[in-house]
Formats: C-alpha cells, structure tokens, sequence
C-alpha cells in the first residue's frame, strides 16, 4: 500500500495547529493572560473545531492502513484514560473523562469490526453520506437534531438524565469536561473519513496525493500520538520556568 503523502502532511499540520492552541489554552486558563475577545473568538469558536475535525477526518482515512484497528484502537484508548487520571490529579476541577484520545480509541475498535463491512460502500457515497449525517447530529449533545434556523428534533430529556451516556454524545446538565469528544456527532465524521480513506487505499486517487511534498509535516503527522502525550507537559514546564524567572505566579513551581 503507497503511504498517502497528503494525509500524514494534513495531519502533521493539525498536530502543530493543536500544540499552538494548547499552549493559548494553557495561557489563557491556567496562566491568566488575556488574549482579547477577538482572539479568544477565532481561537476558541473557529480554530480550536477545525483542528479537531481535521484531526479526527484524518484519522478515519488512516484506519484504511491499520494492520489491526482493535488493537490500535484500545492502546489509543488507554493512553486517553492515563490523561483522565493525570488530570485528575493535576487539574481536579477540570477532568478529561472523555476526550479526543477516548473518542478515537473507541472509534478505532469499532472501526475494526464494521470496516470491512463499510469499504464495501462506494467510496463517494459513504463519505457524503456519513458527512451529512455528522452535520444533521452536530447538537446532539445539546439535545436535538438539526439546526435552530432549519429544523429542530428535540431528543428524550431521558438520554441526558442518565449519568453515563455521556461518551456516546448524552451529557447530563451537571457533566462538565475540560476535552468532549463524544461518538456522536464525531464518530459519523471518522467514518467520513474512512470512506475517502477506501480510494487512497485503492491506489486511485490522483497520483499527487500520494507525494510527499514536505518532509517534516509528514513526519510530525506520522508521529502525532507521540507528541500528542509529550507536548503539553514540556509546554507546561516551559511556561513555569519563564513565569518563575518573571516572578508571576506559577502552578507548580
């Protein structure tokens, strides 16, 4: 199978994209900085989604090349509940209970059962079909189908009321995580991503696709998992020792 250059430079894009926004995150609600409205904005409502939905797109067109999803998936899974716990810990008030590591860990098992059922959808079709589906349930989490503006299903209050359904996209009003990646909406847009992902297997995608234009984000990309686990705890020991020898406060130091 061609390693397909466009996605692993795609995603090292993403993964540089998301280690800039974390380091704003970690400013902002940890340090104190006051970025302004207008940044807060952009970064927050506009950048912050775009990273997450072409980090998770991405990862549903490299299950394509997964020699074992399950496997993959549950040590993915794994590292995200190591996260649950060092927040914890660290940051009480705010938990990851189930963030994007969780989501793409279980995304993955599941891809490894139904997958070989999926590929078999035209690539086209499955990745429309599954994108608008992601689109129409994108509220789900807060309560309904659909949009405001175009039509709205309000969902049984019951599915929010139960503590526990918070991963497959039904928070109850008192849940509160720092990192939400439920299955719905995102699972139906990974699996976009695994339809799109069918033609890149098939080696019939645009020969350009397949060229690796530029080396380090491939590499970042190839690398994400990695640097995902590594990049915050050396941005938060960067961003003690600058506040310390600034004299501001710092959270550990």
């Amino acid at each position: 199978m061609k390693r397909v250059g466009i996605v692993d430079e795609t995603r090292g894009l993403a993964v540089i994209s998301m280690v800039i926004y974390h380091l704003y995150f970690d400013l902002v609600y940890f340090y104190g900085v006051n970025m302004g409205a207008l940044v807060d904005t952009i970064l927050s409502d506009w950048w912050q989604p775009l990273i997450a939905g072409t980090f998770i797109f991405v990862s549903g067109i490299a299950a394509n090349y997964s020699k074992n999803n399950f496997k993959r998936g549950v040590t993915c899974f794994f590292v995200g509940m190591a996260f649950t716990f060092a927040t914890a810990f660290i940051t009480p008030h705010a938990p990851i209970y189930f963030g994007v590591l969780h989501f793409l860990g279980i995304s993955m098992m599941i891809y490894g059962f139904i997958g070989k059922y999926t590929s078999r959808i035209p690539w086209i079709i499955g990745m429309i079909v599954f994108g608008l589906l992601y689109i129409l349930t994108l509220n789900v989490p807060k309560g309904y189908i659909g949009f405001n503006w175009l039509f709205r299903i309000d969902l049984p209050s019951s599915l929010y009321g139960a503590e526990l359904l918070f991963p497959l996209g039904f928070p109850s009003a008192s849940f509160s995580c720092l990192d939400y990646f439920p299955l719905l909406p995102n699972f139906l847009l990974f699996m976009s991503g695994t339809s799109l992902g069918v033609l890149f297997r098939s080696g019939r995608a645009a020969k350009g696709m397949y060229m690796t234009r530029f080396s380090g984000l491939a590499f970042i990309g190839r690398h994400a998992l990695l640097i995902y686990i590594l990049h915050q705890p050396v941005t938060v020991v960067i961003l003690e020792l600058i506040f310390k020898c600034m004299g501001k406060p710092t959270m550990f130091i």
